[in-house]
């Protein structure tokens, strides 16, 4: 123990050191308070952390700390972190126990030395050069391993310089500092095991998510890019709204916490959709199911253009046989009954593609043209109309591509994205998910779908998500039945549905006012949408 650290105050230091790392999942912040710590109860000048690298090979640098010098400015961080890794095992495979930190991992025993300039057992002329460099002293060090309680190495912890008297002094540490490193680094190995142990956890729970996504975009094409870049909207608008200083959304602030639980709801805002059957999901036409039926129709036409064409034939057979007889004009209206169905063809085949908004006329005009001709099923005598009722119920959708049913169909996926996210036993930091992927058809006027709830009873997460979830379906390219839309009508669209109610009218004045538009056009779209400044 030594004499400038009486009993309580080391007991007081180290309780919170203790609590300082339970509380901390920042991993930065986490070797910050390691290496501080270790230097304070030790007097130390100067502290640096390496981490094993991803493949075990070898170590490198994190952290560091020095009390005379400013590492930052001084570019030695820079220098440090571009380094690479220090490797475990030399060209020519030997292990490399040449660097001190290295032979500290290799070994997992603890180094002391009293000078570094005055030892042959390790190659220090790299320090010798950075001091020269910098213009300082290394002289004591101190190096420990960081072992888990699988005995697996994380890291070590290097501290050089220990000076506990006013007068600045170097000297050795002595083995009861390297004692209390060793029980530094130790409760920092646990902390940082339990650190590793939570970033596996949840890449492998994102990681779940993402093969969530992908089945839907083996699924579909159309909605797997939907998945992917909801989240990216919505978390810029997020990021926003936590900018704002006044107004209604000057409350709203995220923590890295609150940040990646409302990155996992938009992840999973639309994972019900791997239980959408995909020729809903894809139907690019307005007679698609498994195939386009429109072919079907075609066929149909064929047969009464071939009927005509055949009357036609005979006709003209018949004005050869009768030449004193005038039927020219029964020819002329056979060949204006086939422009007619030619006409009726391109109609429908228009009908088919599906529209922004049908007109009441062009309705008319389909029940017209199913009255307008008959013909015979295969092994039928009796002739049917020329549309089935299916056939014209689907051509007359008045926007889009779907029915009624189908449109019920696309939107129970909500309700199988809350179903299978209610399933789950969330942790208090992500209890929120559900609620947030959940409610982004809900709309502010409440009558959104499934709850209803109006703008009152949603969070602002699940606002935003609403928003993020209309915009990137107006903007996208890989949609079968429409073309992507401009910044600017996309954002015309926004501002109608916000003064309607449908969409939260202050957050998408931050949606406008930042620019959260114009960041994510930019990464994510092509350059001739980009039209709105």
């Amino acid at each position: 123990m030594t004499s400038e650290h009486n009993d309580l105050d080391l007991i007081e230091e180290l309780n919170r050191f203790g609590i300082s790392l339970s509380k901390e999942r920042n991993l930065d912040h986490l070797l910050e308070i390691l290496v501080e710590t270790a230097m304070s109860l030790t007097h130390a000048q100067a502290g640096t952390v390496y981490l094993t690298d991803s493949n075990q090979t070898g170590l490198r640098f994190v952290f560091a700390r020095n009390q005379l010098i400013d590492l930052e400015k001084a570019g030695l961080l820079d220098v440090a972190k571009h380094s690479g890794v220090l490797p475990f095992r030399s060209t020519d495979g030997s292990e490399n126990h040449a660097n001190v930190s290295v032979h500290v991992a290799l070994t997992q025993c603890a180094v002391n030395i009293a000078d570094v300039y005055d030892t042959e057992q390790f190659n220090f002329s790299g320090t010798r050069a950075i001091d020269q460099k910098i213009g300082y002293r290394s002289q004591s060090m101190v190096v420990v391993p960081m072992v888990n309680h699988q005995r697996e190495l994380l890291g070590v912890l290097q501290l050089i310089n220990a000076c506990p008297k006013a007068d600045g002094q170097v000297v050795a540490f002595k083995s009861h500092d390297q004692s209390l490193v060793e029980s530094l680094a130790s409760q920092a190995s646990i902390a940082l095991s339990n650190h590793r142990l939570i970033q596996d956890l949840e890449l492998i729970f994102e990681s779940f998510i993402k093969m969530i996504n992908q089945a839907i975009d083996e699924k579909s094409p159309y909605t797997g890019g939907h998945c992917a870049r909801v989240p990216e909207i919505a978390l810029r608008l997020a990021e926003a709204c936590h900018q704002v200083q006044e107004g209604p959304l000057a409350s709203f602030l995220m923590s890295d916490a609150d940040r990646y639980e409302f990155k996992i709801a938009a992840l999973l805002h639309d994972c019900g959709k791997v239980t959408t059957p995909v020729h809903v999901v894809d139907k690019s036409t307005k007679l698609e199911t498994i195939f386009d039926r429109i072919h079907l129709i075609d066929t149909r036409f064929e047969v009464i253009r071939r009927d005509i064409q055949i009357e036609l034939l005979q006709q003209q057979l018949l004005d050869a046989q009768q030449v004193n007889q005038d039927t020219n004009g029964q020819a002329v209206a056979l060949h204006q009954k086939l422009e007619q169905v030619n006409s009726d063809q391109a109609f429908l085949r228009q009908c088919n593609k599906g529209s922004e908004r049908m007109s009441d006329a062009d309705r008319a005009k389909i029940e017209q043209i199913s009255e307008r001709y008959f013909w015979l099923p295969s092994g039928e005598n009796v002739p049917v109309a020329f549309l089935s009722e299916n056939e014209r119920e689907n051509l007359n959708i008045v926007a889009g591509t779907l029915t009624s049913a189908e449109r019920h169909i696309i939107n129970h996926h909500i309700e199988s994205t809350i179903n299978m996210l209610e399933a789950i036993p969330w942790p208090n930091h992500l209890r929120n998910v559900t609620e947030y992927a959940g409610g982004h058809h809900e709309r502010i006027d409440g009558k959104g779908y499934p709850k209803g709830l109006k703008g009152q009873d949603m969070s602002v997460q699940a606002r935003i998500l609403a928003i993020a979830d209309i915009f990137e379906a107006l903007t996208a390219a890989d949609r079968p039945y429409k073309s992507p839309m401009k910044l600017s009508q996309s954002l015309g669209i926004l501002k109608k549905m916000s003064q309607e109610g449908h969409i939260d009218p202050d957050l998408f004045e931050v949606f406008v006012s930042h620019k959260v538009y114009l960041d994510y056009g930019k990464a994510f779209l092509d350059e001739a949408q980009l039209d709105a400044p």
